[in-house]
C-alpha cells in the first residue's frame, strides 16, 4: 500500500424551505463563475448552522466538507455519485441519525464547492488521498464509508491504496465496482446509456435536458419541483469534462472485493432504473459476508425514495459494528 501524497450544528435542513437558485440554460455552459455562484447559492441557504470547511486532498485539490450530528458518535462519511453533491444526503444529514452518529459529507473533486481541476480524475491514488485527507483531518476514528452510485468506486480506490485498518465498515448504495469494459456496462440500463452523450455535451440546453432526464430516472416518485430544481442546480454546477473523466476510467475491483474483511452493507433499490438490481448477485458472489438490503419501492436513490427505511438499515449496520 502506498503512502499519502497529500462541531455539532443544528439540523434544520428542510427539503424545500430555501430560495432556489436560477438555472439559466442560455448562459454558456463553460462559464465557471456562473456554475460556482449557482452552487454557492444552493448550498448556503441549506447549511446555515452546520460545520463547513475545506480540506486539502490529493494533489492539493481543495475539498468542501459539511458536518453535523453527535461529535462523540461513530463517524459516517457519505460519498455521492457522479455529477452530484453532498446535498444528495440531505435526508440523512437532517435525520435522527444525527442524534447518535457523527455525519460528514463531502463534495468530491470536480463537484459542488470543491475544486474542479481539468486533470486529476484518472489516478486512483488521488481519489484515495481525498478520502484519507478528510478522515485524517477530521480525526474520524473507524468511520463507516457510505457511497452511492459512483461513490463505491472512490471508496474502493481508498481501500486498494490504504487498506481497511482505519475504517469500521463500508456501505455500497446502488453502486458500481468496475468501469470501462463490456462487463461493467452490462449492469447499467440501456435507458441510462442512452443519456451518456448528452451528459458529456458542452452545449447548455442539451446538457440540461440529459441531466433532467437522469435525475427523474433516479427516483420511483419524482421529487417536488423545488427539490428537482435544486438537484438540477448542483448537477449543472459540475463541468461536463468532469463527468466524462469519471466515466473514462477503466478499472475492475473483482480482485479486491473478496479480500474485504470489514463489515459490508449493500443497499439497492428494487426499481433502480440506472444500475440493474442484478448487480446485487455480483456482490453476493464476491463479498460472502456482505449484508444485503434490497429496498422494495425504491429506485436508484433509495436514501431519498424511502429515507426512513434506508436510515434504519444504516443505523442497524452501524450498531452491529
Amino acid at each position: 500500500m502506498r503512502k499519502c501524497a497529500c462541531g455539532q450544528a443544528d439540523r434544520g435542513l428542510s427539503d424545500s424551505s430555501y430560495d432556489l437558485p436560477a438555472v439559466d440554460v442560455a448562459t454558456p455552459y463553460g462559464d465557471t463563475e456562473r456554475r460556482d455562484k449557482l452552487m454557492l447559492t444552493a448550498d448556503t441557504t441549506i447549511t446555515s448552522g452546520l460545520t463547513r470547511t475545506h480540506i486539502t486532498g490529493g494533489g492539493g485539490v481543495r475539498l468542501y466538507v459539511v458536518e453535523t450530528g453527535n461529535p462523540s458518535g461513530r463517524p459516517i462519511l457519505f460519498v455521492h455519485g457522479n455529477s452530484q453533491s453532498w446535498l444528495t444526503w440531505r435526508r440523512q444529514m437532517s435525520s435522527d441519525l444525527a442524534n447518535d452518529y457523527r455525519l460528514v459529507a463531502l463534495d468530491l473533486r470536480g463537484h459542488g464547492q470543491s475544486d474542479k481541476p481539468r486533470e486529476g480524475y484518472a489516478d486512483p491514488l488521488l481519489w484515495a488521498d481525498d478520502i484519507l485527507a478528510v478522515t485524517r483531518e477530521l480525526h474520524m476514528e473507524q468511520p463507516v464509508l457510505c457511497g452511492w452510485s459512483y461513490g463505491p468506486i472512490v471508496i474502493l480506490d481508498y481501500v486498494r491504496e490504504y487498506g481497511e485498518d482505519d475504517i469500521g465498515g463500508v456501505s455500497f448504495v446502488d453502486g458500481l465496482t468496475k468501469l470501462g469494459s463490456n462487463e461493467a456496462l452490462s449492469v447499467v440500463t440501456p435507458e441510462y446509456l442512452s443519456l451518456v452523450p448528452g451528459l458529456f455535451a458542452t452545449e447548455a440546453e442539451e446538457s440540461v435536458r440529459s441531466l433532467t432526464s437522469l435525475l427523474r430516472m433516479c427516483f420511483v416518485e419524482e421529487p417536488s419541483s423545488e427539490d428537482l430544481y435544486l438537484m438540477l442546480g448542483y448537477n449543472v454546477a459540475v463541468p461536463p469534462y468532469v463527468r466524462q473523466a469519471l466515466f473514462s476510467r477503466s478499472l475492475d475491483n473483482d480482485d479486491l472485493l473478496p479480500t474485504i474483511r470489514k463489515p459490508v452493507l449493500v443497499v439497492h433499490g428494487a426499481q433502480d432504473a440506472v444500475v440493474k438490481p442484478a448487480i446485487v448477485d455480483q456482490y453476493k458472489a464476491t463479498i460472502a459476508h456482505a449484508q444485503i438490503q434490497v429496498m422494495l419501492g425504491a429506485g436508484h436513490a433509495p436514501f431519498w425514495d424511502d429515507a426512513e427505511t434506508f436510515n434504519e438499515h444504516l443505523r442497524t449496520f452501524c450498531e452491529s459494528l
